[in-house]
Order: C-alpha cells, then sequence, then structure tokens
C-alpha cells in the first residue's frame, strides 16, 4: 500500500494535541507514561509503536529504551521528530513479518482509521505468540466540561464498543477504563488550542472558548485495552 508523499496525517493537530497534554498535565501520568511502565514490567524485548508520531512513547521510557522500540507512522513529517528507529508505513499493511515483535502499542490511532479490524488483524499478524497489543479508545463522552460547545463524532471504535472489536480479532482482552481530570486549560487560548486539535475549524475554536469559564479543568474518558495473542 503506497503512501503518496502528502499522506502526512494532520501533523500539526497531532503537534498541538501533544502539546497540550505536556503543558496542561495536573500531575497525573500521561498515557504513554503508563505504558511505557507496562512494557518495562512485562519485559518486552520487541516493540512497534503503530501511529508513533513523534516518539511521545519513546521519550515517556527512562534513558535509551531498554528494548528495542521501532516507531511507524503514515505522516513523514511527524517521523522527522521521532528520536529512534522509524518506519514511514500504513498501520493496515504493516512492513514487517509475521511474529515480528513481543508487543505492539496503538496510541489514539484507531478511530481514525477506515478499517479498525484491519489494522487490528495486522497488529496480530506482526505480534509473536503470547505477545501483548497495548490500545486506546476515547470514549463518547470525553472532556465533559465542553459539552456546551464541543462533543466528540461517533467513530468505528469508541471505547464503548472497542472492546467487542478487539475480541473479535484476540483471544483475551483486558479493559483499564479511565475516567479523571488530566488536564487544566488555564485561558481561552488553552480552550481554542484544545478544540483546533480536536478538529474544530479555529474561527470556530476561538469563538466557543468565550463561552466557557476558566480555568477548565477537563475529565478524559476512555479505555486502555491489553489483548494478547
Amino acid at each position: 500500500m503506497a503512501l503518496p508523499p502528502d499522506h502526512d496525517a494532520d501533523p500539526e493537530r497531532c503537534r498541538l494535541a501533544a502539546r497540550i497534554t505536556r503543558q496542561y498535565l495536573i500531575g497525573a501520568r500521561s498515557l504513554h507514561d503508563h505504558i511505557a511502565a507496562k512494557l518495562l514490567a512485562a519485559r518486552a524485548t520487541r516493540v512497534l509503536d503503530i501511529g508513533c508520531g513523534e516518539g511521545a512513547l519513546n521519550r515517556a521510557l527512562p534513558g535509551p529504551p531498554p528494548f528495542r522500540l521501532v516507531g511507524l507512522d503514515a505522516s513523514g513529517t511527524l517521523l522527522r521528530a521521532h528520536p529512534g528507529p522509524r518506519v514511514r508505513a500504513n498501520a493496515l499493511r504493516l512492513p514487517f513479518r509475521d511474529g515480528a515483535f513481543d508487543a505492539a502499542v496503538a496510541v489514539d490511532l484507531l478511530y481514525r482509521l477506515d478499517d479498525p479490524g484491519l489494522a487490528l488483524r495486522e497488529a496480530r499478524r506482526v505480534l509473536a505468540p503470547g505477545g501483548t497489543l497495548l490500545v486506546t479508545a476515547i470514549c463518547r463522552t470525553d472532556s465533559p466540561e465542553l459539552a456546551p460547545v464541543w462533543r466528540p463524532e461517533p467513530s468505528g471504535f469508541d471505547a464503548e464498543d472497542a472492546p467487542a472489536r478487539v475480541c473479535e480479532v484476540f483471544r483475551e482482552v483486558e479493559v483499564e477504563r479511565w475516567d479523571a481530570p488530566l488536564i487544566t486549560l488555564p485561558d481561552r487560548a488553552a480552550i481554542r488550542d484544545y478544540l483546533v486539535a480536536r478538529h474544530v475549524p479555529r474561527p470556530q475554536a476561538a469563538e466557543a472558548a468565550t463561552r466557557l469559564r476558566t480555568p477548565l479543568p477537563v475529565t478524559k474518558r476512555g479505555s486502555l485495552l491489553l489483548a494478547r495473542r
């Protein structure tokens, strides 16, 4: 599956979303920190980060990764900032042999794909027997504090239906749910940027930000799914 030169998957929005989380985190561990801890506890040796972006998982690890971590993304722009081994490719057609990894990660990716089931099957294919896939899914009621001005669009891989989707491909699935404040947006500019990162056009995002009080805590709702091959 060839990738055209302009295939970059909205890298500016991806960067904006990552910056907002880093800048306005309110003491909780980030999702990438949590996943990094799980990979270390599992003593993974070969990990594929699908939809790696600029390398948030790589940077969540203490020093150089203690295992081989390969980043994969469709965006050449984002990959240029990735600090480790990286491959530009599509999640629907992974350029690796069967059983090449003992763990794979897909954070904030599957809901953006037309066929998340195919991506799950590809992830399973490149996992060795007993390997683990860690994927995230966002609830339809995520960021409830912004409900007066914005609601997430339903996708093909929301937290409400993600466990059933994963169970179609993997025989064993565990679900960790989260529902807690993660960031605080201090002013209208931060609210605007948060909305822009979620595909709200900038003029509408700026107008919506004027209708909310600041500082605004934002509750993140979703699930981390751990599937074993």
